[in-house]
């Protein structure tokens, strides 16, 4: 089947009532025939469910969506991008272990790096892409390689193949946050991604009404106990290894379970992922486009522009479009701020992937907490503004925005 087609159909249950979407298990414990059985879920020697923080039955069928998108083995859905991210790696890091990353990488990201150094695990940043200073940057700490499938808001596209031959030379896993290229413009496992990660709060759900992120691991990473010590008897599981000590360990322990509500809502969400996509992709190609060729004072980044750095790879690797993502530098903070407050139709807000188009000032929200080097790293600057395109009518936007500069 076809993506569209497979975004409704494939992996789906039907229920026996007849409804055409799951039910919301809104219960935080479920009830067992016999105590024998309790006992079996607890002791992983029987399926089933015993309570919503480690598994519920709405949530699976979000998890299981995403692994047929993805193309994985198992996915665990959490309670934001940001928690998905940290049960990603600290499920096989401990104390010592280091992590070679991309620098150009979403604000809360770095925080998130920075903030579990006090746990003893460091990160080494290095210019994506550039192969050289990658394969420099490893030693016999080196445990993940961790870079965005498209930087946000770098736009820097990532060549994930020879990145993760890199990483697989080594022994170690490639771990890579698709949330703003979503399984629709990339297949990162087929490219040799170890373990993928969306903050589903974007595009997956489409609407900005539920927090979210979900994990989707390939079952191609040979994991053994010399190399991670974090698995210890897991490691008998094979393929499942990874999900497996996740939903025993960390993922269960730390709590940060999905509500069965957003999960329902990004279920919902989900069946149009492709056709918003489209619209999005196409938007943001139009604007971009328009932008560049009209205002030759405003600096425009967009992976689908011949102008871009990263276009090349984008062609090669992306596929239905270069995604929904913009960043235009104005000249000064002023004048973006003077933009920003004249549009009529974008919401001044720090998300992304809404239907409805928004913008941000990265470098006073998003990035707020970031070095002057983290900044200039990541594509961040004192006159820059990104644009999340949304699915409105392309010519009303570009309306705006000519308004919007016409009126400084």
């Amino acid at each position: 089947m076809r993506f569209n087609t497979r975004l409704l159909h494939e992996g789906v249950i039907r229920e026996i009532n007849g409804a055409t979407l799951p039910p919301i298990y809104q219960s935080s414990a479920f009830d067992q025939e016999t105590a024998e059985d309790l006992a079996g879920i607890f002791g992983n020697k029987k399926m089933g469910y015993c309570y919503t923080r480690v598994a519920n039955p709405t949530i699976t069928v979000f998890e299981n969506r995403i692994t047929k998108l993805e193309g994985g083995i198992g996915s665990v859905a959490c309670s934001s991008g940001m928690a998905a991210l940290s049960n990603a790696l600290l499920n096989i890091l401990q104390a010592g272990d280091e992590i070679i990353s991309s620098a150009s990488l979403y604000g809360g990201t770095i925080d998130l790096f920075r903030d579990i150094e006090a746990f003893g695990i460091k990160t080494n940043y290095v210019r994506n892409n550039d192969l050289e200073q990658i394969e420099a940057a490893f030693n016999e700490r080196t445990k993940v390689v961790f870079a965005e499938t498209i930087g946000n808001p770098c736009l820097d596209v990532t060549d994930i193949k020879k990145l993760a031959e890199i990483a697989h030379s080594h022994g170690v896993p490639l771990i890579v946050d698709n949330t703003t290229a979503t399984p629709y413009l990339i297949k990162a496992i087929e490219l040799g991604a170890d373990i993928v990660v969306n903050s589903s709060s974007k595009y997956i759900n489409g609407s900005s009404n539920s927090i979210s992120g979900v994990l989707t691991d390939s079952g191609h990473f040979k994991w053994t106990r010399e190399k991670y010590p974090i698995l210890g008897d897991y490691v008998k599981f094979g393929p499942m290894a990874y999900i497996a000590k996740m939903r025993s360990g960390l993922f269960r322990n730390m709590g940060t379970c999905l509500s069965p509500f957003n999960a329902y809502l990004n279920v919902i969400g989900l069946e149009t992922l492709g056709l918003r996509m489209d619209r999005q992709c196409s938007n943001a190609l139009a604007l971009a486009t328009w932008l560049e060729e009209t205002y030759p004072d405003i600096t425009v980044n967009y992976p689908g522009l011949k102008s871009s750095k990263w276009h090349d790879i984008a062609e090669g690797q992306l596929k239905n479009g270069y995604g929904a993502i913009l960043t235009i530098r104005v000249g000064s903070k002023e004048r973006a701020f003077q933009i920003m407050n004249k549009l009529t139709i974008p919401y001044i807000l720090s998300n992304i992937g809404d239907t409805k188009t928004l913008v941000v000032h990265p470098a006073s929200t998003i990035s707020l907490h970031s070095t002057p080097q983290e900044l200039e790293d990541a594509g961040v600057y004192d006159d820059l503004i990104r644009i999340s395109v949304g699915i409105e009518d392309v010519d009303d936007l570009i309306e705006d925005f000519r308004n919007a500069l016409k009126g400084e």
